[in-house]
């Protein structure tokens, strides 16, 4: 697990090659990677709110209670791994016109380790500052967007233009659930207190 988040920070092209000869399943790759990465933003977001309180800019920080932490920590953790499921479903939806149409299996595989860098962006949340974990994120999911474009065109077995178009699509539906992930992320981590 530890050589895959090294190898797709260091030399991802390889790696992602060398992830697609492994010919993982989804449940080796949940318990190996997705389940341990899922929980850097979590226990993160957990450390962050509990101890030090989310930081709007105004000064004030609005810290959360550890019981409450701990409901908003199990759904949030539930939701990324659901969409980093949802997201490999996504990829197989969108590779249905391909000849080379890989497996359900595959593209939850590669989605998994696509998210790598905005799983690690996560760390950021120790200090939750909102500026702060926004830029990281952004950095994060760039660095994502970038391993989607480098990937799906040997993952497909397709051009690069080809690949090109279709990263393209894959990483605007990608922002869509990012988007809808931060928003429900906002609502529990910021209003926690109030909801739970």
């Amino acid at each position: 697990m530890v050589n895959h988040v090294w190898g797709l920070l260091s030399h991802p092209g390889p790696e992602l090659q060398r992830i697609q000869r492994e010919h993982e399943t989804v449940s080796h790759v949940y318990s190996h990677h997705v389940l341990l990465m899922a929980a850097i933003p979590v226990v993160c977001s957990f450390i962050g709110t509990t101890q030090i309180g989310w930081n709007f800019g105004d000064g004030q920080n609005m810290q959360i209670t550890l019981l409450t932490a701990a409901s908003i920590a199990a759904a949030f953790y539930v939701l990324i791994l659901c969409a980093v499921a949802l997201m490999g479903r996504i990829i197989y939806w969108m590779a249905r016109r391909y000849e080379s149409r890989p497996s359900l299996n595959s593209c939850i595989v590669f989605a998994g380790y696509v998210a790598t860098p905005m799983f690690l962006s996560g760390i950021v949340a120790l200090y939750p500052l909102v500026w702060l974990c926004l830029f990281v994120g952004l950095i994060g999911l760039c660095y994502s967007g970038y391993l989607l474009y480098l990937g799906i065109p040997n993952f497909l077995e397709i051009d690069h233009r080809e690949g090109f178009l279709f990263s393209s699509s894959t990483l605007a539906m990608g922002v869509l659930v990012l988007e809808f992930l931060l928003a429900l992320t906002v609502i529990m981590w910021g209003y926690g207190s109030k909801i739970f």
